[in-house]
């Protein structure tokens, strides 16, 4: 049973670095720009819906090269910075990595609700049921971005999305781990109602699929679709922090319900992006928590318990004394271009951080093509070889002191597992044997470049030059 999984694991292993794992090109990029139509989006079980997101990964990657080419072909400046990519891409990785864990636990919910407290039961292939849960969708998205700014305690997740200080396709994969747990169960958790669980599952997806391609300044305007969606114009400015552009446009498909409820802002002048206090570090792990452990330390030195809980569930900026959303005067003024965070590494450094970036993404599709058939303890070694992977990454790009060690740690680590597991007959992961002996021979490499760093001060050779 157990050589019968592994070898279907590895079939599929085999279909993902195929390119055999997902849909036409076609139909991947219509999905981008919910350019689907009911019929072939609508299931009548939520087992049918296709995973649209994992799908994705292809288009994400294309796309991401498209705005490359096209900013280089108009001569632009790079959109993308390779640390801030990294950030983003990271942060990504680990949202998707953490609901490994959850196993649909949220859509079981949402289908128990369903299935109990129901107040209607509209037809799964209806086109009105379609687009009931479209514009249901929406709406619950906007109110639960908004709130997820305006609420501190749903703005500690949230805030991971707005960190970075780069706006380009790889700022829409920063995504936080946590945001899902409060989005889902004051938001979306109530649509379950009257929207039927395969519909929410599709639309969920779809609605996110729009918001990748939003994220770039190489499109400016679309004339009159800008009065309908929400376009990379309209969310240039929620990404701002211009004060002009705190806390506005939180649609996701759509820009009415902004026009609706006021809290629509025109894109006036140049935006300099990024939280009104950057963060100033690569960490994937301080920017899923950073905001978490400023609540925290607020929450007690505030005095009074009514003080307290306001630290919780009032805006980021409040303070004793200050309305519900906090003192616009309090934002620092900005003014494009502001100076960025950018700890800067030689080339090869470089280089370096991009190959063990690379190839943490291959552990990463290595870990979705085989989770079905692994136990919860092997998922969970190759999450936390994944993250520490992004963490020494990260601290490389930061320039720590501590990189080297943690570093060279997590490269002998890697290779003890991979030998060990190899003489027992169960290599660690599946991938092809070719791969597999070309990431030993990188780590081995890597562990004895640290080494000779160590060596430096004793030998006093000069062989490299440390980042």
């Amino acid at each position: 049973m157990i050589t019968n999984k592994m070898a279907e694991a590895e079939l599929k292993i085999g279909e993902v670095f195929a390119g055999k794992d997902g849909p036409s090109v076609l139909t991947g990029l219509r999905r981008m720009f919910y350019l689907v139509t009911p019929e072939e989006t609508s299931f009548q079980t939520a087992e049918e819906v296709p995973n649209y997101l994992k799908q994705a990964a292809p288009t994400f990657i294309g796309m991401i090269l498209l705005e490359l080419l096209v900013a280089s072909l108009k001569k632009k400046p790079t959109p993308t910075r390779l640390n801030d990519s990294i950030s983003s891409i990271s942060a990504g990785m680990i949202q998707q990595m953490s609901r490994l864990f959850s196993k649909g636990v949220y859509l079981m919910v949402y289908i128990w609700v369903y299935e109990n407290y129901r107040l209607v039961e509209l037809p799964w292939d209806s086109p009105v049921t379609w687009w009931t849960a479209f514009i249901v969708m929406e709406f619950a998205y906007y109110w639960m971005h908004r709130m997820a700014h305006e609420v501190n305690i749903l703005w500690a997740a949230h805030q991971v999305h707005h960190s970075s200080e780069d706006y380009n396709l790889t700022t829409a994969l920063r995504q936080s781990a946590l945001q899902i747990v409060g989005g889902f169960f004051f938001f979306y958790l109530p649509m379950a109602f009257l929207v039927p669980p395969a519909a929410y599952s599709a639309h969920y997806q779809l609605n996110l699929l729009y918001q990748f391609w939003i994220h770039t300044e190489l499109v400016t305007s679309l004339g009159p679709l800008e009065y309908i969606l929400n376009t990379p114009s309209h969310h240039r400015v929620h990404h701002g922090r211009n004060p002009y552009c705190i806390d506005k446009n939180y649609g996701g498909t759509l820009i009415i319900f902004d026009r609706l409820f006021g809290t629509f802002a025109k894109e006036e002048e140049k935006v300099v992006y990024g939280l009104t206090h950057p963060l100033n570090t690569w960490d994937p792990i301080w920017v899923q928590f950073c905001h978490y452990v400023h609540i925290w330390k607020t929450f007690w030195v505030t005095p009074g318990l009514t003080n307290k809980l306001s630290v919780l569930w009032k805006g980021p900026g409040w303070a004793p004394g200050k309305p519900r959303m906090g003192c616009i005067e309090d934002i620092p003024k900005v003014k494009y271009p502001e100076p960025k965070y950018d700890s800067k590494v030689s080339s090869l450094w470089s280089v370096y951080v991009a190959v063990h970036f690379f190839l943490a993404m291959v552990l990463y599709q290595e870990l979705f093509a085989v989770a079905k058939v692994l136990t919860t303890a092997a998922m969970l070694g190759r999450v936390v070889f994944v993250v520490w992977t992004l963490v020494c990454v990260a601290a490389i790009m930061d320039r720590k002191p501590s990189a080297p060690i943690v570093d060279f740690t997590r490269c002998v680590t890697y290779m003890l597992v991979d030998v060990t597991t190899r003489l027992s007959g169960s290599p660690a992961v599946l991938l092809p044997s070719p791969l597999m002996n070309a990431m030993f021979a990188w780590y081995l490499m890597s562990a004895a470049i640290w080494g000779i760093i160590f060596l430096k001060p004793v030998f006093k050779v000069k062989v490299l030059k440390t980042y």
